[in-house]
C-alpha cells in the first residue's frame, strides 16, 4: 500500500501542487471569513436541567450579566463642579447606542406619593445640573434618605460610588461592545484624570471585552512566536535555509487550513480555538523533522535522491499516520464532552492535525524533489557526538541497568501519586488572569466596597397568579426573610427584588421617611397597592412578570472560587427552601402542590455548574483517550502485552505532572484537565515511532530484540530527541500568556512530552527485553500491520 502511495505521490507532483494550493486558496479565502466570539462560552449543555431554568429565566426577566459598572473612592463627590462632571458623563453615557439606562448619585430615580392624582410618580431626583452648592446640599440630604440606592450606588463608610451602565442585548454581544466600552473608559478616565481619582472598572460586560482583546492580540503573539521559535531550532539542527523555509510553508499552510476549517463550520474565535493555528505549528513540525531525517538517512546510504524520496514516504508515512491519529485522538475526545467550546475546539483541532499529516506527506516529497539533493553540510546533523553520546549511553543503560530504572520509575509515581491527593478542583470566574491584572485588582475593589459584581439570582416561582401579592403579601416577607438570610453573608451585595421595590414604595407613602423603608403590614401594603397600579409594575418588569406568579430575588458576589461558591449553594438550598416551604405555625412542611420553588440561578450559578460539569467530563475524556489509543494499539499489535508496553511510558509521565500540580497547587480546572489528553495523544507520538522502526528492525535481525532494541534506540533517538525539544518550546511559548490556565497548560505540557520522551526512549525498550521471552516474534513479524513493502531500487531507476 506505502510503495503505491510514494509511487503516486512522486508521479504526479505537479497535479498534487496545483491541487493542494487550489485547497489552500480556498481555505484562505474562507479564513478571511472567521470572527472573534463576543458571547460567553456555553459551559454546559442545553439538555442540562440547570441550563434549562437559567434560559427559562433570561427569557423570562432578561439577561443577568448586562450591567457595567464603574466607581471612584471620592469624599467630595459632592462638590459642585464635581458632581456636575459626573452627572454630564452620565448624560452623555446614556446617549450612547447601545445603552440602555444609567444609574448613579447623579442619576437616581425617587418615589413620591401624588395624593390628588392617587398614585405614585417615578421621576428623576436631579432632572438637570444644579445651579448651587446649597441646591446640592440638600439634594445631597434627599438621597441619603433613600436606603434603596445605599449599598447599591455608594458606600457611605468608604465614599465609593458607583455609576451603573445597562448594556442593551441586542448590542452586548457584538463586536460594538468593544467600541462602547472604550468610549465609556475615555470619558470617565479623563474625569479620573482631571481630579486625580482612580477609577475602577467591572461587571461582566467589561470583564468580556477585555478578555476577547487578550484572545485576539494573543493568537497573533503565539503564532509569531510559534515560528519563531521552530524556526531557530530547525536551523540549529540541520543547518539548512531550505529545509527551515519549506518546513515553515507545511505548517504555515497547515494554520490556513486551520482558520479555513473554523470558517467552514461557522464557528468562532474562542479562547480555546484562538490556540489551534500555534498548536498547528507546534505539531506539525515534528512531521517534517522524521521525513526529512528519514530522506537524509536514505540518501546517505546510497546515494540516489528518488530513492530516498520514495523510501521517506514508504517507511515513515505509516508511523506519521498513526502518530498524528493518536494525537487528533487526544484532540478529539473533547467532541464528547457536551460542551460547545470545548467541542469547537476538538474537532477543529484533530480535523487540521490529520489535515497537517497529510500536507507535509506530500509538500515535503515533492518540493524536495524539485530541489538538488543533500549535500554533506545537510546530513552531518545525523554524525553529531554530543547526541551519538547520549543514545549510547542509553542503550548501555536499558541493557545493563534496567533494574535501576524501574526502581527510579516506581519511586518517582509514587511520590507523584502522593502529590495527585493533593490537586484541588478550583476554578474562579478571572483566575485565569494573573493576580496584578487591572481586572482582578478592580474585582477586588468591588469586593471590598460592594461585596462583589457577579450576578447571582434567586428564581421564585409561586405557582399560581397573582402569587407574588396573595395573602396578604405572604410571597413578600418570605422573599424578605431570603433577604435577612443571604444578609448574614459576607459575599453577597445588597439585594434587588420586588420586596425592596414596596418598601420603597412604603416609605414614599409615609411622605418619604427613611425609618418606614420596610414591608408594611397588610392593611397599608392594599392601600399601596391602589397607588401603585399597572404602571409601577410594568416599570419592576424586570423582577416580576406580567401574571405575578414569577419573581426573582438579584444579588451580587464576590468572585470567591468554585469551592467556596458551592459551599454557599449546598447551605443556602435547604434555608431557602425551609423559607418559602416550612410551615414554622404547624410545625411542618407545606404539601406538595402548595409548594414555592425557590432555585438559585444566574451567571454564578451557571459558572459553578458548567465548571464541575467540565472538571467531570473531561476526566472521563483522559481515559477515553488512554481507551481509543490502546485501541490503536491493540490493532497495530494485536496482543494485550503490547498494548501495556505501548501505554504504561505515556501514563508516567501523566502521573508525574498530576504530581506536580499537587505539589504545587497547581488547581483542577477546565484549562488544566485539558492538558492530559492533549499530553497523551502526543506522548503516544513517540511510543508509535520507535515500536514501528523496533519491528522494521526485528524482522531484518530475525527477531535477535537485544540488538533490535539498540539499533532502534540509535536511529530513532535523533528524530525522538529534536521531535522532543521542538514540542517542549513550542508549547513553552504559551507560558508568554496572560491567562493562567494557557500558561499553566504550556509549562505542563511542555514538561509533560519532555518526561514522555525520555519514557519512550528509556523505559519502553526497558519493557521490551525485560518481557523478551514473553513476547513472541509473531506479534512484531504477524501480518496485522500493513507490511513496509521493499522497494525494487531498478524499477525506479
Amino acid at each position: 500500500m506505502w510503495s503505491s502511495i510514494s509511487r503516486f505521490v512522486l508521479r504526479n507532483r505537479l497535479l498534487l501542487l496545483i491541487i493542494l494550493g487550489s485547497l489552500t486558496g480556498f481555505m484562505i479565502y474562507n479564513a478571511l471569513q472567521v470572527r472573534i466570539v463576543y458571547e460567553f462560552a456555553r459551559l454546559l449543555p442545553e439538555t442540562d436541567s440547570a441550563s434549562i431554568q437559567y434560559e427559562e429565566f433570561k427569557n423570562r426577566f432578561g439577561l443577568d450579566g448586562n450591567v457595567a459598572v464603574l466607581s471612584v473612592k471620592d469624599s467630595n463627590i459632592y462638590k459642585l463642579d464635581r458632581f456636575n462632571d459626573w452627572y454630564q458623563i452620565g448624560e452623555e453615557i446614556k446617549k450612547i447606542k447601545g445603552i440602555q439606562e444609567v444609574v448613579s448619585v447623579a442619576r437616581i430615580y425617587n418615589l413620591t406619593k401624588n395624593d390628588s392624582l392617587g398614585k405614585f410618580e417615578f421621576k428623576r431626583l436631579i432632572p438637570q445640573k444644579p445651579t448651587s452648592q446649597e441646591q446640592l446640599d440638600s439634594l445631597k440630604k434627599i438621597i441619603e434618605s433613600l436606603p434603596f440606592y445605599e449599598g447599591f450606588i455608594y458606600n457611605k463608610q468608604t465614599k465609593a460610588t458607583v455609576m451603573a451602565i445597562t448594556f442593551d442585548k441586542s448590542e452586548l454581544d457584538t463586536k460594538n461592545r468593544i467600541l462602547i466600552t472604550d468610549t465609556i473608559k475615555q470619558k470617565v478616565d479623563a474625569f479620573g484624570k482631571k481630579y486625580g481619582l482612580d477609577v475602577h472598572y467591572s461587571g461582566l460586560p467589561y470583564i468580556r471585552t477585555v478578555l476577547q482583546r487578550i484572545v485576539s492580540s494573543e493568537m497573533l503573539m503565539f503564532m509569531g512566536l510559534a515560528l519563531l521559535v521552530t524556526i531557530v531550532i530547525l536551523f540549529l539542527f540541520f543547518r539548512s535555509i531550505l529545509v527551515v523555509v519549506f518546513s515553515m510553508l507545511v505548517v504555515i499552510v497547515g494554520v490556513a487550513w486551520s482558520f479555513g476549517t473554523l470558517a467552514l463550520l461557522n464557528y468562532k474565535i474562542t479562547i480555546l480555538t484562538g490556540l489551534i493555528p500555534p498548536l498547528i505549528i507546534v505539531i506539525g513540525v515534528p512531521n517534517c523533522i522524521l521525513l526529512l531525517n528519514k530522506y537524509h538517512v536514505e540518501y546517505r546510504k546510497h546515494g540516489k535522491q528518488g530513492l530516498a524520496l520514495f523510501r521517506m514516504i514508504q517507511k515513515i508515512g505509516i508511523s506519521l499516520f498513526f502518530a498524528n491519529l493518536t494525537t487528533a485522538i487526544g484532540f478529539a475526545v473533547f467532541c464528547f464532552t457536551g460542551t460547545q467550546i470545548l467541542s469547537q475546539f476538538g474537532l477543529v483541532a484533530s480535523l487540521n492535525v490529520l489535515a497537517t499529516y497529510i500536507i507535509s506527506l506530500i509538500l515535503m516529497p515533492v518540493v524536495f524533489s524539485f530541489l538538488p539533493p543533500p549535500g554533506i553540510k545537510h546530513t552531518k546533523h545525523l554524525e553529531r557526538k554530543r547526541l551519538s553520546t547520549i543514545l549510547e549511553k542509553v542503550v548501555l543503560l536499558v541493557q545493563n541497568h534496567r533494574k535501576k530504572v524501574y526502581i527510579t520509575v516506581v519511586v518517582v509515581v509514587c511520590i507523584s501519586v502522593a502529590g495527585m491527593f493533593l490537586i484541588k478542583p478550583l476554578g474562579y470566574v478571572v483566575d485565569d488572569l494573573p493576580k496584578n491584572h487591572v481586572v482582578y485588582s478592580d474585582l477586588n475593589y468591588f469586593n471590598e466596597n460592594f461585596h462583589g459584581v457577579l450576578p447571582f439570582e434567586i428564581a421564585i416561582d409561586t405557582k399560581k397568579e397573582n402569587g407574588v401579592f396573595a395573602d396578604n403579601g405572604r410571597v413578600l416577607y418570605k422573599i424578605n426573610l431570603l433577604q435577612k438570610l443571604l444578609a448574614k453573608y459576607p459575599e453577597f451585595s445588597k439585594p434587588v427584588s420586588v420586596a425592596e421595590a414596596v418598601k420603597f414604595s412604603y416609605q414614599a407613602y409615609k411622605d418619604g421617611n427613611p425609618k418606614f423603608y420596610r414591608l408594611p403590614g397588610a392593611m397599608d401594603l392594599s392601600k399601596i397597592s391602589a397607588y401603585t397600579g399597572e404602571a409601577k409594575v410594568n416599570r419592576f418588569k424586570a423582577f416580576i412578570d406580567s401574571t405575578k406568579r414569577y419573581t426573582r430575588v438579584s444579588v451580587q458576589v464576590a468572585d470567591v472560587g468554585s469551592i467556596e461558591l458551592k459551599k454557599l449553594v449546598d447551605e443556602l438550598k435547604p434555608r431557602i427552601d425551609s423559607i418559602f416551604n416550612y410551615d414554622t405555625d404547624n410545625k411542618k412542611w407545606v404539601q406538595a402542590d402548595q409548594r414555592i420553588d425557590a432555585n438559585m440561578t444566574g451567571f454564578c450559578v451557571m459558572f459553578l455548574k458548567g465548571n464541575e460539569f467540565l472538571v467531570t467530563n473531561l476526566l472521563e475524556s483522559v481515559a477515553l483517550a488512554v481507551i481509543l489509543i490502546s485501541l490503536v494499539m491493540f490493532t497495530l499489535f494485536m496482543t494485550g502485552r503490547m498494548v501495556f508496553v505501548a501505554v504504561i511510558p505515556s501514563i508516567v509521565p501523566l502521573l508525574v505532572t498530576a504530581g506536580l500540580m499537587g505539589f504545587f497547587d497547581i488547581h483542577l480546572k477546565p484549562s488544566t484537565i485539558l492538558i492530559f489528553s492533549i499530553a497523551f495523544g502526543i506522548a503516544s507520538d513517540g511510543t508509535l515511532y520507535f515500536l514501528t522502526k523496533y519491528r522494521q528492525e526485528l524482522k531484518q535481525l530475525n527477531g535477535n530484540i537485544s540488538k533490535a532494541v539498540s539499533l532502534t534506540i540509535r536511529e530513532t533517538g535523533i528524530s525522538m530527541i529534536y521531535t522532543a525539544v521542538i514540542l517542549s518550546c513550542g508549547f513553552g511559548i504559551f507560558t508568554a500568556s496572560k491567562f493562567g490556565g494557557t500558561a499553566a497548560l504550556g509549562i505542563l505540557v511542555s514538561f509533560t512530552l519532555l518526561i514522555a520522551y525520555c519514557s519512550n526512549l528509556i523505559l519502553l525498550p526497558c519493557f521490551l527485553l525485560s518481557l523478551e521471552k514473553r513476547l513472541s516474534n509473531k506479534e512484531f513479524t504477524g501480518k496485522q500491520l500493513v507490511e513496509l513493502e521493499e522497494f525494487d531500487v531498478a524499477d525506479e531507476e
